[in-house]
């Protein structure tokens, strides 16, 4: 059961080694975890909790929801946003309630 090139039928030659070795490093790599949302998402969901608070439906209505989010998913990135950056988010929160409080 030999080919005309003295191969065995079936079993496969690497003609380029370095190419399967590059794959096979590259895979074993660990994968890496996203520490950070884009800044795009981060700028939007500021900009909704500014505008409208708690507010979901009105988000899901203002001119700037580009991505036509419902309100449940606005609240998902809300939330997503609360759990990277938890520290920022309340001193976010914080700085909005002491902007409330200075026009009053």
């Amino acid at each position: 059961d030999l080919e005309s090139d003295g191969q065995e039928k079936g079993k496969k030659t690497v003609i380029k080694p370095y190419v399967l070795n590059e794959m096979e490093f590259e895979a074993s790599l660990p994968e890496k975890k996203s520490n950070t949302l884009s800044r795009d998402l981060i700028d939007y969901v500021r900009y909704m909790i500014q505008n409208h608070g708690e507010n979901y439906k009105e988000m899901a209505r203002d001119e700037k929801n580009y991505y036509q989010d419902t309100p449940k998913q606005i609240k998902r990135k809300i939330n997503v946003y609360k759990n990277f950056y938890p520290e920022e988010y309340k001193a976010f929160v914080a700085s909005l309630k002491q902007e409330k409080m200075d026009v009053q």
